[in-house]
């Protein structure tokens, strides 16, 4: 059996591979909670379960500390975090996951600011877990702060998962290009639907070349996919060997990246992309591409940023990443 173990903001790191999930009563978080538990359940790993308690300045002022309401509603946190790990241990996910075993839980109750909080909890883990406010048009606020810093700033990959549950496990989808990330992004789609049982859909877009002048025609389409096609293949074999690999399908469309990407993504169990962006805005730090899928993909979206590539350990039977 598992244990839910409260740290009460000390120091103390659960030992193995570790998943942390960010919970806050939502619908989005719950969602979050029940991700962890079933991607820890496959993986052998155990979860630490993270709920950051605002402080009031109020409260914290050198001559008005007020320990006794901050220790109580640490506790209260702490017992529905308790609560919430026990209910979602009986979603049938998990109970399908993990039939007959429990995955090692612990709670931690910080105070502080809720991303700030979740980007040092992290450290040295596995995958950071957060749910998501919903999905539309305006990016900064159906995301939400907190699951747009971490994505941003987390040293490990970020998962960020909508209320709803995927359609399907079956199914993985990375998208895929020359970059060192997007290596590390397929390592980490291959690793996944591996305890999944799942193929990968690894997906290069191919935009249409086009020329404002007509002294100088645009390469026929059908080359421009053929061409496309043996890189995707090249990538492929780069980061995981010589094949063949039967549970890998790769593919070359046509379009806007983000766009595909969600397209192909329907009903799958999840979708790995690669941010490479170094702009230092708030609102542009995750990288169009990604914070498109993540805004707008029906299933859970894991974010890789370069410095994530090099923590992308191979499997048995995936090579060392390329480097672009």
């Amino acid at each position: 059996m598992g244990t839910e173990g409260g740290t009460g903001g000390t120091t103390r790191e659960p030992g193995g591979d570790r998943i942390v999930v960010g919970v806050d009563g939502s619908p989005g978080g719950r969602a979050a909670l029940v991700w962890a538990l079933t991607a820890a359940a496959r993986a052998g790993a155990e979860v630490e379960v993270v709920s950051a308690v605002p402080v009031d300045p109020y409260w914290v002022g050198p001559s008005l500390l007020d320990t006794r309401r901050l220790e109580a509603v640490r506790s209260d946190t702490e017992v529905r975090l308790r609560d919430g790990v026990a209910e979602a241990r009986t979603d049938p996910a998990v109970r399908g996951a993990a039939p007959g075993e429990a995955v090692p839980v612990h709670v931690t109750v910080v105070p502080g600011d809720p991303a700030e909080s979740l980007v040092l909890r992290a450290e040295g883990a596995r995958l950071l877990v957060v749910g998501s406010r919903g999905r539309g048009a305006v990016a900064s606020a159906l995301l939400g702060s907190v699951a747009l810093h971490v994505s941003a700033h987390a040293s490990c990959p970020v998962v960020v998962v909508h209320a709803e549950p995927p359609a399907s496990v079956s199914r993985v989808v990375v998208g895929i290009d020359d970059s060192s990330v997007s290596h590390a992004a397929l390592t980490e789609a291959v690793q996944h639907a591996r305890g999944l049982g799942a193929r990968v859909e690894a997906v290069l877009v191919c935009q249409p070349v086009t020329y404002w002048s007509d002294a100088v025609p645009a390469p026929p389409v059908g080359e421009t996919l053929e061409a496309a096609r043996g890189r995707a293949d090249r990538i492929v074999t780069g980061v995981l060997g010589p094949g063949p690999h039967p549970d890998v399908e790769v593919r070359v469309e046509t379009g806007t990246p983000g766009d595909v990407l969600v397209q192909t993504a329907r009903g799958a169990g999840l979708l790995v992309v690669g941010s490479r962006s170094r702009s230092r805005l708030a609102g542009l730090v995750l990288g169009s591409v990604a914070l498109h899928c993540v805004v707008h993909a029906s299933c859970p979206v894991m974010v890789v940023r370069p410095r994530h590539a090099h923590r992308a350990a191979p499997g048995p039977e995936v090579a060392a990443p390329a480097h672009g």
